[in-house]
């Protein structure tokens, strides 16, 4: 696949916002701790994070059809700018007494993010032709993957080098280029709905969800994974290489990184064979789910770390080989005019079940020890295999014209 212009100025603009993403979270991070001394304290940061996108993905309906997807993507990235400077500024006075405005630019951040996640994945079909775009959605996959995989660690590395402050402003650079080149990005048409009362604009994606039988299942299948996967959260992978596998903490750094891998390797698969699996895109998601629910339970269940590392590995290469046919699906399930309230929806359904799920999963690994939250996930993913399965026609790409 040849990257068209549009495809490319979208994937690196949105890759220097990712890169910068991590960073001034790991900033963030530490600027909190260093403050407080509190662990707490440094974890309410991704608490904010999660409840900021799950309510801009209740509230960005309003705004698409009103601004044009293209600069409601470029508008988000520049305002993420905007706030990002402020609290670069911030970080200059705050105090202990204060610390607590940090979490209030966190969450405008968040919001904005909250709003240009759905935006993204709306736009790849606007500038990739339909038999590329399996291959597009593994091609961006694979680039966000690499990013997540390295950018935690390069973050760490910068700290030794640079101050909290200066990271910011590291950020606040990639940002600025990020909020270019999303800029020089290519209008796309779509229906207004100004002729929508404002309750008829946020419900219009949750009514595309109820209405659509593929996508029915697919926000079914989201809460069952969403709660799934908390238990790959790092509080509980941490508990569970000191509990469950007995090692030092380095094998929680490794068995992430196994994950990691398996995604990235399952990303590239699909853009290698992209037009094999497009024949077969609900065997894909069928096999995805079914293994990742037994390699989930053996996780649970294994006390040896050199296995450990291969079992995390494969359920991160089967999630990653489900995931992207079943991004094409979604894509492909409604005319684009609909796709960005469908994703919007869906990531409300993502964030809101995942901050109450990882509470509900660091409670029962508490209650009754960590190896039973894996078996616990293991079965949501089985429940997932079996919706599949039995869906399995509802499963294929159409091509809508528009």
């Amino acid at each position: 696949m040849k990257l068209n212009r549009n495809f490319a100025l979208l994937l690196s603009g949105q890759s220097l916002a990712n890169i910068g993403d991590v960073l001034y979270m790991v900033s963030v991070i530490s600027s909190i701790f260093v403050l407080t001394g509190s662990a707490t304290a440094a974890s309410f940061v991704p608490f904010t994070i999660t409840s900021s996108m799950f309510v801009s993905s209740l509230l960005t309906p309003l705004l698409i059809g009103k601004v044009n997807l293209k600069w409601l993507l470029a508008g988000s990235q520049i305002g993420k700018t905007i706030v990002l400077v402020g609290l670069g500024l911030m970080l200059m006075e705050i105090t202990v007494s204060n610390y607590y405005f940090i979490f209030m630019m966190i969450g405008v951040i968040a919001f904005l993010d909250g709003c240009a996640n759905p935006i993204r994945q709306t736009l790849i079909p606007h500038y990739v032709k339909p038999e590329h775009l399996l291959q597009a959605n593994g091609i961006a996959e694979t680039v966000t993957q690499i990013i997540q995989a390295s950018m935690w660690f390069v973050g760490s590395l910068l700290l030794v080098i640079l101050s909290s402050q200066q990271l910011i402003w590291l950020v606040v650079g990639l940002f600025v280029l990020s909020s270019f080149l999303l800029s020089f990005l290519e209008n796309v048409s779509h229906k207004t709905v100004d002729s929508k009362g404002k309750f008829e604009q946020i419900k219009e994606g949750w009514k595309t969800l109820s209405t659509t039988p593929v996508l029915k299942r697919i926000a079914l299948i989201d809460i069952f994974e969403t709660i799934a996967g908390t238990v790959w959260i790092a509080a509980i992978v941490y508990v569970f290489v000191s509990e469950a596998i007995n090692v030092d903490e380095k094998w929680w750094g490794f068995i992430n990184g196994a994950y990691f891998l398996g995604l990235i390797l399952a990303s590239l698969y699909c853009i290698k064979y992209a037009s094999f699996i497009e024949k077969k895109l609900a065997s894909f998601v069928f096999v995805g789910s079914f293994a990742s629910f037994l390699i989930t339970i053996l996780f649970g269940l294994n006390s040896i770390p050199i296995v450990a590392l291969l079992l995390s590995f494969g359920v991160g290469l089967f999630e990653q080989l489900k995931s992207i046919p079943q991004q094409t699906v979604i894509q492909t399930s409604v005319s684009k005019e609909r796709l960005a309230t469908v994703y919007t929806s869906l990531g409300a359904i993502g964030t809101g079940i995942f901050g109450i799920g990882s509470l509900f999963m660091g409670v029962l690994a508490d209650l009754f020890g960590v190896r039973v939250v894996f078996i616990i996930s293991g079965v949501l993913l089985a429940i997932v295999s079996f919706i599949v399965h039995k869906n399995k026609q509802l499963f294929v790409k159409n091509i809508k014209e528009n």
